[in-house]
């Protein structure tokens, strides 16, 4: 009990503690520098730091469901994801320096986590976190799975959440929210045994990359190219395109909205003796080529 009063001290510290940052960024920094930024800087932060934290599998999700609930509701829209940054790119609806600004941000935040989390477990609060901290420079690797199959439960993850996030994108907060935060426990739930189910580049990076048992390579195809895979797919079937690079749809054929009048038949070739719209009144011997001066 001791150990789980610990552990959750720790999640709502780390919440208050960006959440005050937050506010303070908001309020300190030019509204430009804290959208772009420091709101990314502060999600990062809160959402890594739980992951590391030391929680028990059954503790995992359900945190895991408050945590999304309480950052869809409180940090202002922030991603705290890669793929959801390049996903606007993608969508077009976030310009090249904004993206990589909120990279940037969310890179930050990542080594911001790593450091508050580290320190956390070196007050050895409690056994798990003692444990913790002496298996942090020896850790064991996320990924339970062969390198394509962890790459494709990955990319099939990614493009759950991204085919819902798009979807629900335009919808109150009331409903997406929790939406979202049921599905990723879903599929945190369904995919953990095998890969951890982190479908976030910056979250796998900052777990997982420096434990031994696979190489970088293997990491980065299974945790970075997996997700953003299964995250073009998702955006390819929503849109039938990539707005940023294609005009036209390619998958689907977009059907006009309003009919084009129906023309009238053109005449026989054989009806010669009908004579022209506006020249019943003319001399029948007279051509209807002729120009004003043929008189």
């Amino acid at each position: 009990m001791a150990g789980l009063n610990v552990s959750l001290s720790f999640f709502f510290a780390t919440f208050a503690l960006c959440e005050a940052a937050r506010r303070a960024s908001k309020a300190l920094l030019p509204v430009g520098a804290y959208e772009g930024f420091a709101r990314e800087v502060m999600r990062t932060l809160v959402e890594l730091g739980p992951w590391a934290g030391g929680f028990g599998p059954d503790l995992l999700l359900t945190l895991l469901f408050l945590l999304f609930l309480a950052h869809g509701a409180t940090l202002d829209g922030a991603l705290a994801n890669p793929t959801v940054s390049l996903q606007e790119f993608l969508m077009a609806e976030a310009s090249l320096p904004g993206t990589l600004l909120k990279l940037a941000a969310q890179g930050l935040g990542m080594q911001a986590a790593c450091t508050l989390t580290h320190l956390c477990w070196a007050w050895e609060l409690s056994d798990l976190h003692l444990l913790q901290s002496l298996m942090a420079q020896s850790c064991s690797s996320a990924l339970r799975t062969t390198v394509p199959h962890g790459a494709l439960v990955e990319a099939a993850c990614a493009f759950c959440f991204h085919l819902i996030l798009l979807h629900l994108r335009h919808s109150p907060p009331a409903y997406r929210v929790p939406a979202v935060a049921l599905l990723v426990t879903v599929t945190a739930y369904t995919a953990g045994p095998f890969t951890s189910a982190f479908f976030n580049p910056a979250l796998a990076a900052s777990v997982t990359f420096g434990c031994s048992g696979h190489t970088l390579l293997e990491y980065a195809q299974v945790y970075w190219l997996g997700p953003l895979t299964g995250m073009v797919l998702a955006v390819l079937l929503h849109q039938g395109r990539l707005p940023r690079l294609f005009q036209r749809n390619l998958f689907y054929i977009q059907k006009n909205k309003y009919r084009a009048p129906r023309g009238k038949p053109a005449p026989a070739s054989g009806d010669t003796q009908t004579p022209a719209k506006g020249s019943s009144g003319r001399d029948p011997g007279r051509s209807s080529v002729e120009g004003p001066h043929s008189s």
